[in-house]
């Protein structure tokens, strides 16, 4: 895909903000169809210019990426921001993972709150709030027991201002070091 056919593509995807914006355009928040999957991954390779993570292949990225979301449909749930005309202002992502069964619940299963991303100029104008407080609704409606979010720190006060807190009990290691 060359440079311009890519911008013509994102263009038609994004919608063209020139500035940051001191009020939300009208939107809705709701779980991405099937035929949007691919403008949903969209918005994660934008992220991931915008954090300058290794990016390779652009149209490779969205073909496989969506590809990988229309198979884990039943445990990652895409949840978008959308304007009226269809514009794709920010999107945050559900995953299930089943957990072991209790004495008291056999079928039991947890949430974590996965790639949350707003358009830059969007930001700090409560489209990540209702982002939030979706995938939190969709968790509760699908029976997790509690979701965890791991934050960046800009995002941080985001996530506590709608329903998440800080446990000491929380721990973590990261599995791509060697040296464990």
């Amino acid at each position: 895909m060359t440079g311009s056919s890519r911008n013509a593509l994102l263009n038609s995807w994004i919608p063209a903000y020139s500035r940051r914006v001191s009020a939300p355009p009208e939107f809705e928040v709701r779980l991405a169809r099937d035929d949007e999957l691919d403008r949903v991954v969209q918005l994660r390779w934008q992220w991931a210019l915008e954090v300058g993570e290794p990016t390779g292949d652009e149209e490779a990225f969205v073909r496989l990426a969506g590809q990988w979301a229309r198979e884990h449909r039943s445990t990652h749930l895409p949840h978008i921001a959308v304007t009226p005309g269809g514009s794709l202002l920010g999107m945050a992502w559900l995953a299930l993972t089943a957990r072991v069964a209790s004495a008291s619940n056999i079928d039991r299963c947890s949430g974590d709150l996965q790639s949350c991303f707003i358009l830059p100029e969007l930001r700090g104008i409560g489209i990540g709030g209702a982002l939030v407080r979706a995938v939190l609704a969709t968790a509760h409606a699908r029976g997790a027991e509690h979701v965890t979010v791991h934050a960046s720190p800009d995002s941080v006060n985001l996530y506590a201002r709608n329903g998440f807190r800080a446990s000491g009990q929380f721990l973590w290691a990261d599995t791509t070091e060697r040296d464990h």
